[in-house]
């Protein structure tokens, strides 16, 4: 039986104005094994067309083509893979091998393709190599080889999957005269000594010259076969194919996850040869994506850290033994009052508000099975008073030296002035450890936040209590109180210096509850006004412990709009909510950062495709399924999408050491909560944003037609 049978095989193409051309009329021809045949004819005569025919490349024509009985034209797309694979080996005039794989990687590829075992590739390569006079040349690039050494190497690549069939383009059309009497030996040999059919389409008389059989073509028609008489076969050499009975037991025996397919491993190698190949380019556009992946990890940082840090400042100013009451914004209807929101200005309990407070508390944590109750005076007092507000909401404080007489002019020196920002009463809770350095006040004494030491031109906290010294100031508070304009003016004593942290940079006042409520008094007395003293702002609850705590705070938040927690807390709440809607804008600037980086992926990969058309051609004609170029693509797309998120991680460490050390200097703190988990967050999401981006550029070049990308320039 012939190897090899074309039965009537008319091959027409669409033309633009849809009319069409009749490339191939009526063929008619049949080959046998160890055949030299050469197809001549002018350009456009048809020729190239019926090799694409016979090798699978293209499957749109009428007629058969038997390849041991069975017609290519049943074949499904599978099947034609496998043809290809198996049955053909193509020999290009422009060699076609891939410019970023070595010598070896070239040859080997349409075993890549088949899932061989790299053991035994290696070793038939070389064996091919060997024969072919390439075996020093095996680690070298394409670009570092002449002429006839690539078409040895596209020889090799065609041979190494023990083919039936070698279909060879013009095979001496790119050589001298004496590589091409070389290249024509080895191809005879091919066919004399090997028993392959080796069909050549050519101009070259030298090709027809040495071949057992011409075909000539003229106008898509065969207008002579002749059957050489003369022809004389090669003396017997040294067969290339010698070793590959053993070795395709070895291939039969081997035990694969998928034989004959592509292995994800191996197409994950073939996309990094690739990726390194263009390794600028890959690194630049890792840099690109990872900017938004930066961004991405730095925004959630910062939103985690300052909401950690404003959560660990309002647990500074509580106490799990203590709830802090003060009035909110609403009346107990829910309705929103005027200064709704103006923490600047204190809203003071009266006495019947606060045996209010404590009677429907009381009355609740019956009902919910708690023996605690709330004693407002008296033994067990548990409920005491407390005051806050900014100093500029109701009226001017300030804290000045007193004046010494200088030693050298025997002159009064110059007092100093500062403002008080914010004046607190001690809460209760408050112990030596909320002190950086000396003690808690008592009666004519305050303690301010480390604002005072270079105000008093100190170095140090602890330079400043040397030797039990307690430093004295005049405390000056100008305030409209009970609707009347009082004056407290008081010389007092530094006992200590509170850590305010973040706010250290103001003057922050502390002094005892009962102090200010004398001092409030007193000044009250001077403007001819009955003295009431004091209303407190706050009211501390000291509980017998965390679970009444949570209880009594929960029926406030759900029961008592009138009520909040401590201006502090209502202030840190606030900074809460800013911080979610600061998250949420975040989050919608990194999703549109990481939508244009998915963008950029995609125009890169969809140019890739572009710029290795010919190469997607060369893998199709040895056998690569649609599959296969998708798993290439697709992987290269996973390699990127690691890479940028590797980089992105990389310069994040780097960019957020020199932002934490920045914040540090400058405001004694780093509002970064650099978590682990939002690096694995940004290189997921670098690797599911690049495989999406991938998925339309691998589906092209899977869609590519063979045909259309080997003639791409």
């Amino acid at each position: 039986m012939a190897e090899l049978v074309l039965n009537h095989v008319y091959k027409d193409y669409k033309l633009e104005n849809k009319s069409k051309f009749t490339a191939l009329t009526d063929i008619n021809l049949s080959f046998e094994k160890g055949e030299l045949v050469s197809i001549i004819g002018e350009s456009g005569s048809g020729k190239s067309t019926l090799m694409n025919l016979i090798g699978g490349l293209d499957s749109d024509y009428t007629g058969e083509i038997k390849i041991d009985g069975a017609d290519l034209k049943s074949f499904k797309d599978k099947q034609l893979d496998d043809y290809r694979k198996k049955k053909i080996g193509f020999v290009f005039q422009s060699f076609n091998l891939i410019p970023h794989l070595s010598v070896i990687d070239n040859v080997t590829i349409a075993l890549t393709l088949s899932n061989v075992k790299e053991s035994v590739k290696r070793e038939r390569a070389m064996e091919l190599l060997t024969k072919l006079g390439l075996k020093d040349h095996a680690k070298k690039k394409p670009t570092q080889l002449s002429g006839g050494q690539k078409q040895r190497v596209a020889i090799a690549r065609a041979l190494i999957n023990n083919p039936d069939i070698i279909l060879a383009d013009e095979p001496t059309g790119a050589l001298d005269s004496e590589t091409t009497l070389q290249i024509l030996d080895i191809l005879k040999s091919i066919a004399d000594n090997e028993n392959k059919l080796v069909i050549m389409v050519t101009h070259s008389e030298k090709v027809a010259k040495i071949s057992s059989r011409i075909v000539e073509i003229s106008d898509g028609k065969v207008i002579h076969d002749e059957q050489k008489s003369d022809y004389i076969k090669s003396e017997k050499k040294e067969k290339l194919l010698a070793c590959y009975d053993i070795e395709s037991k070895d291939l039969n025996n081997s035990k694969k996850k998928k034989e004959g397919h592509l292995s994800i491993f191996s197409a994950l190698k073939l996309s990094f040869q690739n990726m390194w190949a263009s390794k600028t380019k890959n690194i630049l556009m890792a840099v690109g994506v990872s900017i938004s992946l930066i961004a991405l990890i730095l925004m959630l940082s910062l939103g985690s850290g300052l909401t950690g840090y404003i959560d660990s400042l309002a647990q500074d100013y509580s106490n799990p033994n203590y709830v802090t009451i003060s009035k909110s914004g609403y009346d107990r209807d829910g309705n929103e009052l005027e200064d709704n929101g103006n923490f600047m200005v204190p809203r003071m309990f009266e006495d019947e508000e606060i045996e209010e407070v404590a009677s429907d508390i009381n009355s609740y944590l019956q009902t919910e099975g708690s023996d605690f109750q709330i004693i407002t005076s008296g033994e067990g007092q548990n409920l005491t008073y407390g005051f806050s507000c900014p100093t500029i909401g109701i009226g001017t404080s300030t804290i000045s030296t007193i004046p010494a007489v200088d030693e050298e002019t025997e002159l009064p020196e110059e007092v100093k002035t500062e403002n008080i920002m914010y004046a607190y009463t001690t809460p209760p809770y408050y112990t030596e450890d909320n002190l950086i350095a000396g003690s808690m006040s008592g009666d004519g004494e305050i303690m301010l936040s480390s604002a005072v030491i270079d105000f008093l031109g100190y170095k140090t906290a602890e330079e400043m209590f040397a030797n039990d010294n307690k430093p004295t100031v005049q405390l000056y508070i100008n305030m409209t109180y009970d609707g009347v304009r009082i004056e407290i003016n008081k010389t007092v004593q530094i006992s200590g210096i509170v850590d305010v942290s973040v706010f250290s940079g103001m003057m922050v006042m502390y002094l005892d509850y009962d102090f200010l409520d004398a001092c409030v008094m007193e000044a009250q007395e001077n403007v001819d006004v009955e003295p009431t003293g004091l209303s407190p702002s706050l009211l501390f609850i000291e509980t017998d412990g965390k679970n009444t705590t949570d209880m009594i705070n929960y029926y406030i938040d759900t029961y008592r709009r009138d009520l909040s927690g401590s201006i502090e807390e209502q202030l840190a709440s606030m900074f809460s909510e800013m911080m979610s809607t600061f998250s949420i804008a975040l989050a919608i600037i990194s999703g549109i950062s990481l939508f244009v980086a998915l963008i950029m992926i995609l125009v890169v990969l969809y140019m890739s495709v572009s710029e290795r058309t010919k190469e997607i051609g060369v893998l199709k004609s040895i056998g690569a399924r649609k599959k296969d170029i998708k798993m290439i693509f697709s992987t290269e797309s996973l390699l990127i999408g690691l890479l940028s998120g590797i980089v992105g991680i990389l310069l994040t460490l780097i960019i957020g050491a020199i932002l934490i050390g920045v914040f540090t200097a400058l405001i004694g703190f780093a509002p970064l909560s650099m978590n682990w988990y939002y690096f694995a967050i940004a290189l997921l999401i670098s690797i599911v944003i690049s495989v999406i981006a991938g998925v339309y550029p691998a589906s092209k070049a899977a869609k590519l037609d063979p045909v259309e990308s080997l003639r791409r320039e």
